[in-house]
């Protein structure tokens, strides 16, 4: 099973002025001891479940950028961009500039987005969901297109691009692994079957039946169930010095038993260091061989 550190905290106890370099101790250390993936949000405001709107929030490429420049190896991605932030081809250009600089590292975590508070406040559109999801399928095609090198011009409902250019192409190829996140069961999970490389799923009392749901478009669309990576989104909580590592553990393995392949989420204290050491050294060998 692999291990994956999203960050979606930036209020810090040293406050904005020290958050460069403590945000730079996180994921270095998180890198060293053998995280997979360091992810953040791509939310503008801070949402309800981890804080104040007003608490501090970065942007979320421009951070990835700094994180590239202070890790090695593990991957970097949002959990997750919404589509309506950002035009799919500047997306594209924007996870393309990443994986070049990170040597490969970048994946596109991408949903149908849900904030419309950030989105009014910083006057981005912030359209009926029927319509996010058809955009969402859009975007999905032209990264796909972009990333292919084919540049002919793309006719969407929502998007017309004349010449989708992507120059320099991507290092991963055939293109930087997309998760779609989300479980709804009609659109999404069909879109993950068709376009994604990994789905994202909370661990919700249905978890089990997303996963079968997931199975069923995929037999449809005749691609492979088991191509998919599966992950879910949990909080790491193993304590201050580990007190909580038996019952992380007990999390996982369930996790697991359900089909899941990488626990990607938050770490509660993550600013202090400790808990990063504590999941590296007992958390993720335990976890390597399942």
């Amino acid at each position: 099973m692999q291990i994956g550190l999203q960050i979606p905290d930036f209020t810090t106890p040293t406050g904005p002025a020290a958050l460069g370099a403590d945000l730079a101790t996180v994921a270095r250390v998180a890198d060293e001891q053998g995280f997979d993936y360091v992810a953040v949000m791509d939310h503008f405001f801070q949402i309800g479940g981890v804080g104040p709107t007003e608490h501090e929030m970065l942007e979320a490429y421009t951070t990835l950028g700094y994180l590239a420049a202070h890790t090695t190896r593990a991957q970097l991605l949002t959990v997750m961009t919404g589509v309506v932030y950002r035009y799919p081809g500047i997306l594209a250009k924007t996870l393309t500039t990443l994986d070049v600089l990170s040597g490969g590292r970048a994946w596109l975590g991408i949903g149908a987005a849900w904030n419309e508070e950030e989105s009014r406040g910083l006057g981005v559109p912030f359209p009926p969901l029927a319509e996010r999801f058809e955009r969402l399928e859009e975007a999905l095609q032209i990264c796909l297109q972009m990333w292919r090198g084919d540049d002919s011009p793309y006719r969407g409902r929502h998007y017309q691009l004349d010449r989708p250019l992507n120059s320099p192409q991507s290092l991963r190829r055939p293109h930087p692994p997309i998760m779609v996140g989300g479980g709804g069961e009609r659109k999404t999970l069909r879109m993950v079957a068709q376009y994604a490389d990994a789905c994202n799923l909370f661990e919700t009392p249905d978890v089990a039946h997303k996963l079968d749901v997931l199975r069923g478009h995929c037999e449809r669309l005749g691609r492979p169930y088991e191509e998919i990576l599966k992950t879910a989104y949990y909080l790491f909580n193993v304590g201050p010095n580990g007190e909580r590592v038996d019952e992380t553990l007990t999390d996982l393995r369930r996790l697991a038993d359900l089909g899941f392949q990488a626990a990607i989420g938050a770490v509660t204290d993550v600013w202090q260091v400790k808990p990063l050491e504590v999941i590296g050294q007992r958390i993720i060998p335990e976890v390597a061989s399942w």
